[in-house]
């Protein structure tokens, strides 16, 4: 008999959505999505100009709700994840390096994808993967958060190995393999799916 397999997609803007989610009755789940996006919360100024000018509220609520979240996630989710069981969360190159007009979302995703390597270390003790998916710009919420974002659009498509931006579908296809048992000796790590354009 094939087991029932439930997947948890959760989006993350404060402690009480946590506790909605995880409070309902479930079965054992398999899989755990976790997306912050903490720029469609950010004000713009957090954003753009100097980093200099970031406020601590600013700078707290991005380290909360995009970095925070996944292990207030991970810990509410423990006890419905069975063994093996799969967490994946969202981030963005300008973790690693200085993006314009990203200032402090480059730095909270930073520190969500060292707590997504912490994460790997302690839960794969009982079976659970942790890893993160790097996406390339796409037309979303987030990237409407971020000034020029059309100029980023175009700038990112023309910075792609064929020319042609990533789709949501690819970052989709690149998740479901996460989360399966073709991933099993995949865990802390961070997979780029914008066809390219971290290698510029």
């Amino acid at each position: 008999m094939i087991p029932e397999i439930v997947v948890k997609i959760v989006v993350i803007n404060g402690a009480d959505a946590i506790k909605i989610v995880f409070n309902k009755p479930t079965v054992e789940a398999k899989i755990l999505c976790s997306t912050a996006d903490t720029s469609a919360f950010a004000k713009k100024e957090e954003l753009g100009g100097s980093i200099l000018n970031s406020t601590r509220a600013g700078f707290s609520q991005a380290l909360d709700v995009s970095a925070y979240s996944l292990l207030a996630v991970a810990k509410a989710g423990a006890n419905i994840l069975n063994n093996p069981a799969s967490i994946v969360t969202l981030t963005y190159m300008g973790s690693d390096r200085a993006l314009p007009n990203y200032n402090t979302m480059g730095i909270a995703k930073a520190a969500l994808e060292s707590s997504v390597r912490y994460l790997a270390r302690d839960l794969g003790q009982v079976g659970v993967r942790v890893n993160a998916i790097s996406a390339g710009a796409m037309k979303t919420l987030a990237v409407s958060g971020i000034k020029g974002h059309a100029d980023l659009l175009k700038i990112s498509q023309s910075e792609t190995v064929d020319g042609v931006n990533v789709t949501k579908e690819k970052e989709g296809n690149t998740c479901a393999f996460l989360m399966s048992d073709l991933a099993t000796g995949l865990t802390g790590d961070v997979i780029f799916v914008d066809k390219g354009v971290h290698l510029r």
